[in-house]
């Protein structure tokens, strides 16, 4: 019995990795509402496989969102916080450069679907939730020494800088390369900090 078992339960576990290696791939390869009969295809799999093994596109969504989250976290390298400024923000938008593009499709692809999706704006808050922690951390120097209500406000204005909304319009509205985009944010980020010091000591 703990054998078969066992085996379904491995059996089960392949599926869902396959159905989730699919969600991705056809939205990479520019399918951005790709329907369930798509990617079970994409999955080699039946269509009622899929659904036996996905309650519904929600449960699909936080599952393929968790599983890019994890990628994400194999790209990401820690800043250290004891640089000097200029070179921690130069490094911290590199970085962000770098993991904005890895995620322009999937945010593209989530944007068609999000204003009906609880998930999709669940992993959505994730994201920036995960830039806000690390801005706290990288710039705690500069941001300590404000009042609270003008370190939360410079928080959400180096959020904004640096998460998908504004790097879709610099990416897909200006149509600037990468380096510009990149650019553009260093520049961004670097004058509200510059902000904060002015402000500190004022």
């Amino acid at each position: 019995m703990t054998s078969t078992s066992d085996g379904r339960t491995a059996r089960g576990e392949r599926t869902r990795r396959a159905v989730i290696d699919a969600h991705i791939a056809l939205i990479e390869a520019g399918e951005l509402k790709p329907t369930g009969a798509q990617i079970a295809e994409q999955a080699g799999i039946s269509l009622r496989a899929l659904w036996a093994n996905f309650n519904d596109l929600e449960t699909l969504f936080g599952t393929t969102g968790a599983e890019l989250l994890s990628r994400q976290d194999t790209m990401f390298v820690p800043v250290s916080p004891d640089l000097d400024l200029p070179e921690r923000v130069d490094k911290f938008c590199a970085q962000r450069g770098k993991l904005l593009e890895f995620i322009a499709p999937y945010a593209r692809a989530a944007g068609l679907r999000e204003p009906f999706s609880r998930e999709l704006r669940t992993n959505r808050m994730r994201h920036i939730a995960r830039v806000t922690d690390e801005i706290e951390v990288l710039f705690a120097r500069e941001l300590a020494p404000l009042p609270a209500s003008r370190r939360t406000q410079t928080i959400q204005a180096l959020g904004i800088a640096s998460t998908w909304a504004s790097w879709s319009v610099l990416r897909d509205e200006y149509g600037l390369d990468v380096d510009g985009a990149t650019a553009v944010m260093r520049q961004t980020v670097a004058a509200l900090l510059a902000a904060a010091v002015h402000a500190s000591l004022g």
